[in-house]
């Protein structure tokens, strides 16, 4: 299970590595990183028999934040650019 784990936010990893064309693909793989992790914390408290449950519910609020986040951000951007395309975007601008 854990190796599966690994495998998986390796993967979206490297999905954020080499495919951060757009906004939304960047937040989609940030979001697959933070469900990773979610189960992984989900799972971790069953295998060492702890009372550590609330790491996963502490978890998954900080996702709904980071999702309301990014997800707003993404439409500041594309009202203010016109796009989401991330070449375009000069973030030293003000």
């Amino acid at each position: 299970m854990t190796l599966l784990l690994v495998m998986m936010f390796t993967t979206v990893l490297a999905g954020l590595s080499f495919h951060r064309m757009h906004l939304l693909s960047a937040l989609l793989c940030l979001e697959g990183m933070m469900l990773t992790i979610f189960i992984g914390l989900s799972l971790w408290p069953n295998q060492l028999s702890s009372a550590l449950l609330m790491a996963p519910l502490i978890m998954l609020t900080m996702s709904a934040c980071e999702a309301g986040l990014g997800l707003s951000l993404m439409i500041a951007t594309a009202r203010s650019h016109g796009n989401d395309n991330l070449k375009t975007l000069n973030l030293l601008q003000c």
